[in-house]
């Protein structure tokens, strides 16, 4: 106590016969201490963080399918670096680029804010496979609002699209997988419909089995990858893929 009194050059404390207070002077340097330390936090904080930004590339997506051409082409562009990347929610993603959590960020739709750079990279199209004998086989595409009330099998993991199948077929339930060899097999045995994309090789997965688009407009959409404007180095990542696959954007 004498020793910081010292340092400080003023009394802090009210000493009594068989206690020891704080004096009005000696409260507020605990209040400023307080405040410096809260500081000295945030600068440990933010300098950790920069020199993470330095080694590693944390990508935060909607949904998975972008990411497995997005993080490859990243690897080639950056070999010094790694890629990481977690399904994020919609609502959380711009955010988090803005405030550097995360250095990209996938989106199912553009975004207009000026802090970021919004650029389209690839598209991801939503189809049902269904058995042969399904009351919807012979159409020629369907509705979410046609699939309603049948039961159906589901990936886990899958971002926004786990949040679109349940708000657009509230009629219907979910048999959700959390291991992918457990849901092909389910797959391969029963008769429930379960959703493939045109962004995944399947074609053993859904033999003896009818596909089948799904027309509604948010379950065909364009990925935009956003990153801070002073990046624009990730502008040469989305040329690369868009060199290898084309989008057509709709």
């Amino acid at each position: 106590m004498q020793h910081q009194e010292k340092e400080f050059g003023v009394a802090l404390f009210v000493h009594g016969k068989n206690c020891l207070a704080l004096n009005e002077t000696g409260e507020k340097a605990v209040e400023y201490a307080s405040t410096l330390l809260s500081e000295a936090e945030k600068v440990v904080a933010q300098v950790r963080q920069f020199d993470w930004g330095l080694h590693i590339i944390l990508v935060e997506s909607c949904a998975p399918a972008p990411l497995w051409s997005l993080l490859p082409a990243l690897s080639e562009q950056f070999p010094d670096k790694t890629i990481s990347s977690r399904l994020t929610e919609i609502s959380l993603i711009l955010s988090r680029v803005k405030d550097k959590t995360c250095e990209i960020g996938i989106l199912p739709y553009p975004t207009e804010d000026e802090a970021v750079a919004s650029v389209p990279f690839i598209r991801e199209e939503l189809s049902v496979s269904l058995p042969p004998d399904h009351a919807l086989a012979g159409c020629s595409s369907v509705t979410l609002e046609m699939l309603n009330g049948y039961n159906c099998l589901l990936k886990s993991d899958i971002g926004f699209w786990s949040d679109l199948c349940h708000n657009t077929m509230p009629a219907s339930r979910f048999l959700v997988q959390t291991d992918e060899f457990e849901f092909r097999e389910l797959a391969r045995a029963s008769t429930l419909p379960y959703f493939v994309t045109n962004l995944a090789s399947d074609a053993d997965f859904v033999k003896g089995r009818t596909v089948i688009p799904v027309s509604d407009a948010e379950a065909n959409v364009t990925f935009h990858m956003i990153f801070r404007k002073e990046n624009q180095e990730y502008q040469k990542t989305t040329q690369q893929l868009a060199r290898r696959s084309p989008i057509q954007l709709s």
